[in-house]
């Protein structure tokens, strides 16, 4: 029951998200995705995932504060409280170095929540940030954090392509 229940976390986590990165607006994008990564800090919490549960909620709390406040102290704050988890992880539980992935994703969103204004700016910054969580989603095992990820990245690569954002390649001779 219990690998059901976080599934469907998991699954409620993949639709608000893949709303969410289609947004114009970075407050409509920071709403929808606190909801979304609620929704996968319990999937992963569930999972005992603590790393990504950590991060995920820490990530939905942190966009809410973002839709009114984004000064350095909140930024600096968030950062801190990311930094203390990870230490908390690595020397006091001992959990395994992969946790330093999922904090590198969760400080990348961290920064980029909060000081980034401008959606297409965020877009770019997260596919680094969804990549390292795909990357871990996958070592952990968790079904829906990867189709999250992927779709995340979809979202945002379609997102990129329908506001001609994506990189431009030019053939050189």
């Amino acid at each position: 029951m219990t690998d059901w229940v976080a599934e469907a976390f998991g699954a409620v986590a993949l639709v608000f998200n893949f709303i969410g990165y289609r947004q114009n607006d970075a407050n409509h994008y920071r709403a929808l995705s606190a909801i979304a990564l609620l929704s996968v800090s319990v999937h992963f919490f569930m999972l005992e995932a603590m790393a990504a549960g950590v991060g995920c909620l820490m990530a939905s709390v942190r966009n809410v504060v973002a839709l009114k406040y984004r000064s350095r102290a909140i930024l600096y704050f968030f950062v801190a409280l990311n930094i203390a988890f990870l230490l908390l992880e690595w020397f006091i539980l001992e959990h395994g170095p992969l946790i330093f992935v999922a904090y590198a994703s969760s400080l990348i969103f961290t920064i980029g929540s909060i000081i980034l204004q401008d959606a297409k700016n965020i877009r770019r910054w997260f596919v680094l940030a969804e990549l390292l969580g795909l990357t871990y989603a996958v070592l952990v095992g968790s079904i829906f954090g990867t189709l999250f990820n992927i779709s995340n990245l979809t979202s945002i690569a379609m997102k990129m392509y329908q506001a001609n954002e994506l990189p431009k390649f030019s053939r050189s001779r």
